[in-house]
């Protein structure tokens, strides 16, 4: 049975999305990205982009060493489609490059001597979140048409939003994991309150006061401060050493 142009689109789809796990690899996804878009579209090269924490970008996927090239240049030079796009947060291309004509008069005869003939750029946009953007290159003299444009906006949109989520999942999870490690510092924290009170003869109060001023005294954390007095390691000076009135 044949495959039909349509089903390899949607088996992509498919393939994209079920390899969304909880672990999944960003550089791994927009690999595939690349790849699909390049085999699919019949575009010469795709290259993606990804923001950097400080909203640089930076090349994370290429399907070829000539677009990597092209790709790397257009970083260095600050300009191109890609860096448009990113910039916009709208769709640049489908335009030709023609040396000197065009408005990427550094960037154009690199990619021409590269064997690019046009270029579309597409940003990884949702709403008004921007992460990168996506490269398609073509040696062909016709460009895509809006099918295909279409398609390959399916694919950056997939891309984004499984990045996007991805992060938000990571970003939850720590958010979880500092909240459990401050309930469970804070129980220990008062264990040793307990225990300090009791070895001093002094009201709670008094206790946690007399443990912060030697941790602060010390360089220490709470927690470790804490952890010596729950284990009988903490130097008795912690607790027969009385905290300073406030005025």
């Amino acid at each position: 049975m044949e495959v039909t142009r349509e089903q390899t689109i949607i088996d992509s789809f498919i393939t994209m999305a079920d390899n969304l796990v909880a672990d999944f690899d960003a550089v791994d996804l927009l690999t595939g990205l690349a790849d699909r878009c390049g085999s699919i579209l019949g575009v010469s090269a795709v290259g993606v982009m990804f923001a950097s924490p400080t909203e640089h970008l930076r090349l994370v996927a290429t399907s070829s060493d000539a677009m990597r090239v092209v790709e790397l240049f257009e970083l260095q030079s600050q300009e191109g489609p890609c860096l448009d796009a990113y910039r916009t947060g709208m769709q640049v291309g489908r335009e030709r490059l023609q040396p000197g004509t065009n408005r990427w008069p550094r960037f154009s005869p690199v990619a021409l001597e590269a064997g690019f003939e046009w270029v579309l750029a597409l940003p990884l946009r949702l709403r008004e979140t921007i992460i990168g953007a996506l490269n398609l290159f073509s040696a062909a003299e016709h460009a895509m048409d809006d099918r295909d444009i279409l398609v390959a906006q399916g694919f950056a949109d997939l891309a984004t939003i499984s990045v996007l989520q991805h992060d938000a999942a990571m970003e939850s999870r720590r958010i979880n994991i500092q909240l459990n490690e401050a309930l469970t510092s804070r129980i220990r924290i008062e264990q040793a309150k307990g225990i300090v009170a009791e070895r001093a003869g002094i009201d709670i109060p008094e206790a946690f006061s007399r443990l912060r001023l030697y941790a602060r005294s010390h360089g220490l954390r709470l927690t470790d401060v804490a952890d010596a007095a729950i284990d009988n390691t903490l130097d008795s000076s912690a607790w027969t050493s009385a905290a300073p009135q406030s005025s």
